[in-house]
C-alpha cells in the first residue's frame, strides 16, 4: 500500500512536466509565427505607397517628389551592388568620380523597389530598363550643365515616357535637376545657382517627371539637366519608363515594317463608313496610342488640392 502514493506522485510530476514543456513549445511556436508574420508584414508594407509623402511640385513639366521613397538600408544596398558589379567587371572595387552602373540582375530587393516604382507611377515594369546607379564626385563650379537628354533626341524618339531619379545619398551642394524650359520661366528651376531647394538631392527621396504630355505629345518643358556637384559625393539611381515594352535593353518597335493586315472582319465596312478619318487611332494605329494606353492610368487620379500648388497630393479615384 505504501508504493501506490509514490507512483501517483511520480505520475503527477510527469504530468506537470509535460504540461510545462507543452506550454513552452506553444510559446515558442507563437513567437515564431509572430516573427514570421512581422517579416511578411514588413515586406508587404515596404511596397505600399504613402500619398502624404508625394508632392506635385510642377505642372510644366509634370514633376512629383516622393519624400522617403527608399529606406537608408535600400539606398546603401544599391550602392553596394554597384561596387560589386564594378569589382566583378574590372577587378577593382574603387569607383572613379563619374560612374554609371547597370543593375541588370535577379535580386529580390531590386524587384521590390521596381514593383513599388510601378505602383507609384502607374507604369508597367515591363516598359522600363534596369536601374542605373550613378556616382559623381566634386566637379568644377564653372562646368556647364550635364544634360541627360537633348532636344533632338526628345523630339525624334518619343518613346521615353517618364524618368524617376532615386537619391541614394545626401549631397551637400549641387547635383540637383534643373528644367531650363519650365513654364513659367523661373530662375529657381533653370538656374543651378538659384535652384529650388526642394529639388536638392536628399537620401531616400525620389523625383518623377514625364517627358510626354497627357495627350502623348512630347513635353518640351521636360528638357532637363543635372547641375554640377560642388561638394561631397552624389549617388543616385535612374529608372527610365518607355511607351512600349523593353526587351534585351531595347525598346520594342510598334511595327516590324511588314505588310499590315485586318484584325477584324468589319474593317472594310468601317472604312467605307469613314471611320479611318473619324477614328484613325483605332482603325489605323498610331505611336501615340500605345502611350495613351498607359497615360490614361495616370489621368484617372483625383487631385486633392491644398492652399498652395506645391502641396498638391495625388490620390487614386475609387472608380
Amino acid at each position: 500500500m505504501g508504493i501506490v502514493p509514490k507512483v501517483s506522485e511520480t505520475g503527477a510530476r510527469m504530468t506537470r512536466f509535460n504540461l510545462y514543456t507543452g506550454q513552452i513549445r506553444k510559446e515558442l511556436r507563437n513567437k515564431q509565427e509572430a516573427a514570421l508574420q512581422m517579416l511578411e508584414h514588413s515586406i508587404h508594407y515596404s511596397n505600399r505607397i504613402n500619398p502624404s509623402r508625394v508632392v506635385q511640385i510642377s505642372w510644366q513639366p509634370r514633376v512629383s517628389l516622393y519624400r522617403g521613397f527608399l529606406s537608408d538600408k535600400e539606398c546603401d544596398y544599391l550602392i553596394s551592388l554597384a561596387y560589386n558589379v564594378k569589382e566583378n567587371s574590372s577587378g577593382n572595387d574603387s569607383l572613379s568620380e563619374e560612374v554609371e552602373t547597370s543593375l541588370d540582375m535577379e535580386d529580390d530587393i531590386i524587384s521590390r523597389i521596381e514593383e513599388r516604382l510601378s505602383i507609384w507611377t502607374f507604369l508597367p515594369k515591363e516598359n522600363s530598363k534596369p536601374l542605373q546607379v550613378m556616382h559623381y564626385g566634386p566637379e568644377p563650379k564653372g562646368r556647364n550643365l550635364d544634360y541627360f537628354t537633348n532636344k533632338t533626341k526628345l523630339e525624334s524618339s518619343g518613346a521615353l515616357m517618364a524618368t524617376v531619379v532615386l537619391y541614394l545619398s545626401d549631397t551637400a551642394q549641387g547635383g540637383q535637376i534643373a528644367f531650363p524650359e519650365s513654364v513659367p520661366k523661373s530662375s529657381s528651376w533653370s538656374n543651378c545657382d538659384n535652384s529650388n531647394k526642394i529639388l536638392q538631392p536628399v537620401k531616400g527621396n525620389a523625383i518623377l517627371f514625364f517627358s510626354l504630355n497627357p495627350s502623348a505629345s512630347p513635353d518640351k518643358s521636360s528638357f532637363h539637366a543635372r547641375c554640377p556637384v560642388h561638394e561631397g559625393d552624389m549617388w543616385s539611381a535612374i529608372k527610365y519608363f518607355y511607351a512600349r515594352p523593353v526587351s534585351r535593353g531595347n525598346v520594342s518597335a510598334i511595327s516590324d515594317g511588314g505588310e499590315c493586315t485586318d484584325e477584324d472582319d468589319s474593317c472594310h465596312a468601317w472604312a467605307a463608313m469613314g471611320e479611318c478619318q473619324r477614328n484613325p487611332v483605332f482603325m489605323i494605329g498610331s505611336p501615340d496610342y500605345y502611350v495613351e494606353k498607359y497615360m490614361r492610368n495616370y489621368q484617372l487620379l483625383f487631385l486633392k488640392f491644398s492652399s498652395r500648388p506645391s502641396e498638391l497630393h495625388f490620390k487614386k479615384c475609387s472608380i
